[in-house]
């Protein structure tokens, strides 16, 4: 776990969100109590009167009809969290299981949940003490809420259901106690301000952001270097051609890579003389395809940042003790978001595949075929381009909106959902698919510049090669490929090629 993150309600910023991620234990400014605190009282001073209210003295769904006493209020609070926990699949991981803590935690310190300021501070400190719920990924349509992941995220602050301490998945009880942490008494309304909200989808989906985000940066990287690889023309990312368009993404796209081969002498031996007038479209339209990748990444964030400071339960009470009930729980901004961030890495994937196939077709790069001497005796990067091919081809299918779907819940009471946790969990395997196809085309450019040699490229591309050096020798003659994708993979998922672009 990395230090503390000081982060006020409502004001959590990307930088925040991606920190917590990555292990920083989240922790609220001084006086956040104050608010919560009124909150709970308003809808003390509601429920005295008598009247029903959604969730608190009454059933759940289609059941709201139904009036409960209040010497159950407690009882239906802790049935709702056993009976929503129907989750199935494998348990989502750690990192995002700590943001998801860390975002419920943030939506009911905004004082609009009505929750004591206990069940805040029993959220952060399952964070400090890094006792993380085992939640099943899958069971969320995204309305009303991600109500069976959060279920058994919250089944873990009442002594129930299943969390990681370290490596080993324990009951609720257990591991709280190993923690020296006390199980929850849940009070009026608090199971369901747990369970309600979009916060599972949220997390899910800024994990896939942070992921593609990085993904991008290695791919203009890539990029750049098949370009010298290919021997190909800087030219069409002159900064005329993108300012006569005004595309933002565009613009910014083409000055990263203008960035990266500025310098290449690899580039200079053929600035005169060159009989192609053209290249293929897969290096040419990096600027266009790439940039309008980071406009759609850019509105994800956006959508995703405002989420994450959101309160998505209901009802909710504000501080004059109204009891509003609503539905902040859709996940629609969400679903949208990830959809979104799903078209980016397919069409990342899908133009890092062009660039491989174009580099193993001797027409079309003036390299060697397949990129290895001796040709017939060696078949060199031939199939790896093939693998390269099928990822690309399962991103396709993976890129299918989701947020497209809907199937009536609860009896019809929920007839519209966004399937906006389904949008968000399939971007890891998406981002895992872009990340093998990157490492094929890190290797393939590296080895198509060696070719070039003495000539060197720019400095920038000059370090990314000695990094794919230092994990797969030159490709003098046939051997396993597989260890170097696995290694150069590695490089793309630490953020190595990343880190180079400026």
């Amino acid at each position: 776990m990395s230090a503390a993150r000081i982060v006020a309600p409502g004001h959590a910023t990307l930088a925040d969100l991606r920190a917590i991620l990555e292990g920083a234990v989240l922790e609220l400014p001084a006086g956040w109590e104050a608010p919560v605190a009124r909150s709970v009282s308003a809808l003390a001073a509601r429920i005295a009167t008598g009247e029903a209210l959604y969730g608190v003295n009454t059933g759940f769904g289609k059941l709201a009809s139904q009036r409960i006493g209040t010497e159950d209020l407690a009882k239906l609070q802790r049935n709702l969290l056993r009976s929503h926990a129907a989750g199935i699949g494998p348990f989502m991981p750690a990192p995002v299981v700590r943001l998801i803590l860390a975002l419920k935690a943030l939506s009911l310190a905004r004082g609009a949940s009505a929750v004591r300021p206990e069940v805040v501070s029993a959220l952060l400190a399952l964070l400090r003490a890094d006792v993380l719920p085992a939640i099943p990924a899958k069971g969320s349509v995204g309305a009303s809420g991600d109500l069976a992941p959060l279920a058994h995220m919250a089944l873990v602050l009442i002594g129930e259901g299943e969390a990681f301490v370290g490596e080993e998945v324990l009951p609720g009880a257990e591991a709280l106690k190993r923690a020296g942490l006390a199980p929850l008494e849940l009070g009026p309304k608090e199971g369901l301000a747990l369970l309600n909200g979009t916060q599972v989808s949220t997390a899910l989906a800024l994990a896939g952001l942070f992921a593609t985000q990085s993904l991008w940066r290695s791919a203009l990287v890539a990029g750049a270097m098949s370009v010298d690889a290919a021997r190909g023309s800087d030219t069409p990312f002159d900064p005329r051609i993108h300012a006569l368009r005004g595309q933002p993404g565009q613009i910014r796209a083409a000055a990263a890579l203008r960035a990266l081969l500025e310098g290449s002498a690899i580039r200079e031996s053929h600035r005169t003389g060159d009989s192609r007038v053209q290249d293929p479209y897969c290096l040419r339209c990096q600027p266009q395809v790439m940039g309008a990748c980071l406009d759609l990444l850019d509105h994800a964030a956006a959508v995703l940042e405002r989420e994450a400071n959101a309160v998505t339960d209901n009802p909710l009470v504000t501080a004059e003790g109204e009891v509003l009930s609503g539905g902040n729980f859709h996940a629609e901004p969400v679903a949208f978001a990830a959809d979104t961030i799903a078209l980016a890495l397919a069409e990342i994937g899908a133009l890092s595949e062009r660039r491989i196939a174009l580099l193993t077709d001797p027409v079309l790069s003036g390299l060697p075929a397949f990129l290895v001497r001796e040709g017939g005796l060696n078949s060199g990067f031939m199939i790896a381009q093939v693998t390269a091919a099928a990822l690309a081809s399962e991103n396709k299918s993976l890129a299918h909106p989701r947020s497209v779907d809907s199937l009536p819940t609860s009896a019809n009471q929920e007839d519209h959902v966004s399937m906006a946790t389904g949008a968000a969990l399939r971007l890891a395997e998406m981002a895992d698919n872009t990340a093998g196809i990157l490492a094929i085309e890190f290797l393939a450019a590296a080895q198509g510049i060696g070719f070039h040699r003495p000539l060197a490229t720019s400095e920038v591309l000059e370090k990314a090669l000695a990094e794919i050096r230092g994990i797969a020798a030159p490709w003098d003659e046939d051997r396993l490929m597989a260890p170097d994708i696995a290694a150069a993979r590695r490089l793309v998922e630490h953020g190595v090629f990343a880190a180079l672009l400026r």
